[in-house]
């Protein structure tokens, strides 16, 4: 059942470009708009992801989690030199709860993909505790992995991707 969850992961290179080969142990649901789940590959228009989406965490009760959402297809998927762009973090997640209990470090920044179709990547870490991850980690050039280790979280407990693409004139009514 998890190995199904991780196989999407690792054929679009997000194993590799952002995260570390892992064992999914907790589920997470994210949901745009109150009714447009994320489903790995889902694409999404940009304007349909301009605010935050309410993510629920499934974990044990009494843990907490740290989210991050990255963008690794910056500027663009052919010549990522600025991988990867943070859009979001919250840590202190309750086990049993929304991003809405937990503490937004860095605030929700809409994607908005300038040049082919970018990947963005939620990941869920498991916390050693409440408040132990406590940084102000730059939006450009930064990096899941090390942001993982340097704040003893461990490899991903979940993840999951959309992409997006630059909405034209022609595709926006």
């Amino acid at each position: 059942m998890m190995s199904r969850l991780i196989e999407p992961l690792r054929l679009v290179g997000v194993i590799g470009d952002v995260l570390d080969v892992f064992t999914p142990s907790v589920k997470i649901s994210v949901i745009y708009n109150t009714n447009m789940e994320v489903k790995n590959g889902f694409e999404f228009m940009p304007s349909t992801i301009r605010f935050p989406p309410q993510v629920r965490v499934d974990g044990d009760m009494g843990i907490f989690y740290t989210l991050i959402l990255t963008d690794p297809d910056v500027p663009n998927p052919s010549d990522p030199t600025g991988r990867e762009y943070l859009h979001w973090m919250v840590t202190d997640i309750p086990g049993t709860k929304s991003t809405s209990f937990g503490r937004e470090l860095v605030s929700y920044e809409s994607p908005t993909p300038t040049i082919g179709i970018h990947r963005y990547v939620f990941a869920l870490f498991e916390q050693e505790g409440r408040g132990v991850v406590d940084a102000s980690p730059p939006r450009h050039h930064f990096s899941t992995r090390e942001f993982a280790q340097s704040n003893g979280l461990g490899l991903p407990v979940a993840a999951l991707f959309f992409n997006a693409q630059r909405e034209t004139a022609g595709r926006r009514r």
